[in-house]
């Protein structure tokens, strides 16, 4: 696979990179790889998310498995009582209004029992990395037990805990994504951004 040189490498990180078989393609969106997934002509094609970049152009690749853009991914918080998880999920939403949230998520104040709760962050499976690291970035601690993942989220689901209070929040992305047929007019540009 050969990738076209970048003028600000360091831009690029957290975007795709597309092999399309007979071209390469340079800064994707998660959307847009979704989408082109699930297009009969680009179907099997493979994806690499950009995850550093350095000065000399190189870029740090990992490749994306197809099923990803059609899961979900999560992070679950327990509290072993109800005023410690309100609490847990009313700071998690309001991180989520004010800060800069890599997508769209919803956030769920879940009761199991009356004495296991949890806030529940669920997200596309794609974001894993970007949510933990916006975690991480803006200091979100609870003091209980903390689950993650695509699986947590299936046993989660299963639970099915009553859902005391729920909110959407909504990721401002940085880069806007294109859809139809924009998107699939620009397959065959080397450099998408």
């Amino acid at each position: 696979m050969k990738l076209p040189k970048l003028q600000k490498p360091d831009s690029y990180v957290g975007l795709y990179v597309v092999d399309f078989g007979d071209n390469t393609g340079v800064g994707f969106t998660a959307q847009e790889v979704a989408e082109l997934f699930e297009s009969e002509r680009y179907k099997d094609c493979k994806a690499y998310k950009i995850h550093s970049a350095y000065p000399d152009g190189k870029l740090e690749l990992k490749g994306v498995r197809r099923d990803i853009f059609q899961l979900e991914g999560g992070m679950f918080f327990f509290s072993a009582d109800s005023e410690t998880a309100r609490d847990n999920y009313k700071r998690l939403v309001k991180l989520g209004i004010e800060t800069n949230l890599p997508c769209k998520a919803i956030v769920h104040l879940a009761k199991y029992s009356d004495d296991r709760f949890a806030v529940a962050l669920i997200y596309p499976a794609e974001y894993d990395d970007e949510i933990s690291g916006w975690l991480l970035e803006h200091k979100y601690k609870t003091s209980g037990t903390v689950e993650g993942g695509i699986i947590a989220v299936t046993r989660y689901y299963d639970a099915k805990p009553e859902i005391l209070e729920r909110h959407q929040l909504w990721g401002r992305s940085s880069v806007e994504s294109r859809t139809g047929e924009e998107l699939l007019a620009s397959t065959k540009i080397a450099v998408q951004r």
